[in-house]
């Protein structure tokens, strides 16, 4: 039996596009409000911010997407990474960044947090599926019956 069916990857894939969407708008609004001074810190202080909003809208569409198994969260969870790096990759070269720039942010002896952020999102459709089966969600999102 497949960890998930091809709707739910379909699904999964539009709430990336979603995710990626409030992502960049965060990044547009940060490039705008803030210094050059600040921008290393202020990018750290963004994966954090990130992590919520990824959490945020897999809680919301964890129901839409029916992943219904810990083995699909935890796929979907990583071809979300897989695509983000490759989208992160491809955007900081299409705007002009250097190789340098762009690998500042993954490097953890450095103070680069995205690898932790990356962490963050691959268990995320994991921690979400889990937080709602407790909180007596059924597989579907519906509340079950008493």
């Amino acid at each position: 039996m497949p960890a998930f069916s091809v709707i739910a990857l379909i699904r999964a894939l539009l709430v990336w596009v979603l995710i990626m969407a409030a992502e960049s708008a965060q990044g547009a609004v940060r490039r705008i409000l803030t210094s050059e001074a600040f921008d290393f810190a202020v990018r750290q202080a963004s994966v954090l911010l990130g992590v919520a909003v990824i959490f945020a809208i897999t809680w919301l569409t964890m129901p839409w997407m029916r992943i219904r198994s810990t083995v699909g969260a935890l796929l979907v969870g990583d071809l979300w990474v897989i695509l983000t790096v490759a989208f992160e990759v491809g955007l900081g070269r299409a705007l002009g960044q250097s190789w340098d720039r762009i690998l500042a942010d993954y490097n953890l002896l450095e103070g680069g947090l995205m690898p932790l952020g990356l962490i963050a999102m691959a268990l995320t459709p994991w921690a979400v599926l889990r937080l709602q089966a407790g909180r007596g969600r059924d597989l579907d999102g519906r509340g079950t019956a008493p």
